[in-house]
């Protein structure tokens, strides 16, 4: 499985890869929405990590683009993965496009469940993990 993971802050990269190691997932990284969305148009991906508040273009913006993507790769599985805990904040990401929301700091199982749950519903192949 390759996990895609846009997201600004070294640690929680650093976090998140050493969770999908144990798994045996690849994760690459995007410091940046823009060098995410450049990843992706060059590269496979099974799911997508984001977060929403990134410099420059948001999670938000993020998970727009994504969508409305021409090609199979606008109906990837997209999880934020964020700090923010404002109430309506889980309705807002899921009304854009994205298929879950985790909130941060992340434990291995909250991320391997919802993984496995998306790509359940999407109908995605490969591991589940």
């Amino acid at each position: 499985m390759n996990i895609l993971f846009i997201e600004d802050d070294p640690m929680n990269r650093r976090v998140v890869k050493d969770m999908l190691d144990v798994a045996g997932a690849t994760m690459a990284e995007a410091s940046w929405a823009e060098e995410g969305l450049a990843m992706l148009d060059a590269e496979s991906f099974d799911v997508v990590l984001v977060d929403l508040r990134m410099p420059g273009m948001d999670g938000f913006e993020t998970i727009r683009r994504i969508r409305a993507r021409g090609d199979a790769k606008g109906e990837l599985p997209i999880i934020v993965v964020t700090a923010d805990t404002a109430v309506d904040l889980r309705e807002r990401c899921l009304a854009i496009g994205a298929d879950d929301v985790l909130f941060k700091p992340v434990a291995m199982d909250a991320l391997f469940d919802s993984i496995g749950r998306v790509l359940a519903i999407r109908g995605g192949g490969g591991m589940i993990l």
